[in-house]
């Protein structure tokens, strides 16, 4: 799969297409400018491929790319954060 992440601003969420329409997403709420990761969410059939983790190494890209902060709130990123400690210059607390 060479599908990178968006951002849906509008459903407040990180998306990653997977196949025929079906998406991964990282759901967030902006607090104090800073981008609040609360929950990810992979369709079960398609859970175990790594598809959560690519699309944190793409919501994680585009936070840099756009200068913001993140607080990991979601248990899935936070174990994210402790095996790719690149990311940890976006995280905020």
């Amino acid at each position: 799969m060479d599908a990178k992440a968006t951002e849906n601003v509008q459903q407040h969420r990180f998306e990653l297409p997977i196949a025929d329409g079906a998406f991964a997403a990282a759901y967030y709420r902006i607090d104090n400018g800073r981008v609040v990761l609360i929950h990810t969410e992979v369709p079960s059939e398609f859970s175990g491929r790594g598809i959560a983790s690519q699309l944190a190494h793409g919501t994680f890209e585009l936070l840099r790319a756009t200068g913001r902060k993140a607080i990991p709130r979601c248990p899935f990123i936070g174990r994210f954060l402790i095996k790719n400690p690149q990311y940890s210059d976006i995280v905020a607390g």
